[in-house]
């Protein structure tokens, strides 16, 4: 898990001492045996600088949950297992899920071109959306240029003075768009990879062009509500995170030290469809597994969703069309996604069958290796 998949930004790290751990609690049928290791990697999160952590895990022994730290540095309340919290670009295997749905229905080709269904919209400093497919942006070879690494966004959304003059800001998808259309693509379209989340702003966008729905509406009939995800949501501009959840927090600097702030509420339109999720570890392990066992998806989509490109300086992690491939220490392959964004940094995978999934939260930005939870749970 070394890709950077959250909204970038200067504070919000997808990877890896504000408080020291407090007490640590699990919960469930396997509790008493069989993620001790993984327990110890969350705990030593929290020893590391994190401020909480709450994980759950499923496997064939039913589901187990860990939680350590705190959940609000300022009341000192442990955080949940039950915890809700902000995802990230965990979103975009959401996104990616409708879009191959969408194919699976003859609706549009992945190999259409994004001019098609958005004529117009990719255009300027060299960027042409005739040259630019729908899987290319799924898979994140298009070259398009990542809005969030626009330094004027930065500043305005990521460093302390910009955030608090700003969080509550409402931006709309045509203008994320916009701010990389001010930007020179990457490089050609399918000359190689690097992560944008402009990329699924776009393909949010393509969801609502194809079925005349917003992106949220396909993404809450499609999956939350067969699946009965009753944790997750797409709040669109609402600013709170529903309960029960903890706070969260970041640094809002580009160095891992310095003063913490709250930042719990804040605006996630500035996210919208390449980060803006809220979920919990239950309801991510249910969607992950059904995914991997082809209850979402027919075997051709789920096939053209498990090829993956390389990601140049990690041998160990692949991408497809909005969901990593990553090989373990031990030769475990799991598959998932991570996501971050301010105060929150979170990971979701499971086996290859999907019979054994893992997600986790850490409610702080700036440490703790999400890397070795994932080893400890699955090697």
């Amino acid at each position: 898990m070394h890709v950077r998949t959250t909204l970038v930004g200067a504070t919000a790290l997808l990877l890896s001492a504000a408080l020291a751990a407090t007490a640590a609690a699990a919960t469930g049928p396997a509790s008493s045996g069989g993620h001790g290791a993984t327990r110890k990697a969350v705990e030593a999160a929290v020893a590391a600088g994190v401020p909480g952590a709450t994980a759950t895990a499923t496997d064939a022994h039913g589901a187990w949950s860990a939680t350590a730290g705190t959940g609000d540095l300022r009341t000192g309340a442990p955080r949940s297992a039950a915890d809700r919290y902000r995802v990230g670009s965990i979103t975009k295997t959401f996104v990616a899920t409708v879009l191959l749905q969408l194919e699976a229905e003859g609706r549009l080709s992945l190999d259409d071109k994004v001019d098609k269904w958005l004529p117009g919209v990719v255009r300027g400093h060299g960027h042409d959306g005739r040259r630019v497919t729908v899987r290319q942006l799924l898979n994140h070879t298009s070259g398009v240029f990542d809005y969030t690494a626009d330094e004027d966004f930065d500043r305005a959304y990521f460093l302390k003075d910009g955030f608090f003059q700003h969080r509550y800001d409402t931006l709309t998808p045509q203008e994320l768009v916009a701010i990389a259309m001010k930007h020179a693509p990457d490089f050609a379209p399918g000359a190689t990879w690097k992560y944008s989340n402009t990329n699924y702003v776009l393909a949010g966008m393509v969801i609502g062009k194809v079925t005349g729905h917003p992106y949220a509406t396909e993404i809450n009939r499609r999956l939350i509500g067969p699946l009965h995800l009753t944790a997750t949501s797409l709040p669109g501009t609402r600013v709170t995170v529903p309960q029960p959840s903890s706070r969260a927090y970041s640094k809002l600097s580009l160095t891992a030290t310095g003063p913490t702030y709250d930042v719990t509420t804040l605006n996630p339109s500035i996210a919208s469809s390449a980060g803006e999720m809220i979920s919990d570890s239950a309801d991510l392990d249910r969607f992950y597994g059904a995914l991997l066992r082809g209850k979402l998806l027919p075997a051709r989509q789920l096939k053209e969703m498990k090829a993956t490109v390389k990601i140049d300086g990690d041998p160990n992690t692949r991408y497809g069309l909005g969901l990593m491939d990553t090989r373990l220490t031990c030769g475990v392959h799991v598959w998932g996604h991570a996501g971050g964004i301010h105060g929150s940094t979170s990971t979701a995978v499971t086996t290859a069958d999907g019979r054994h999934a893992l997600a986790f939260n850490f409610n702080g930005d700036w440490t703790g290796s999400h890397t070795a939870v994932v080893e400890a749970e699955f090697c």
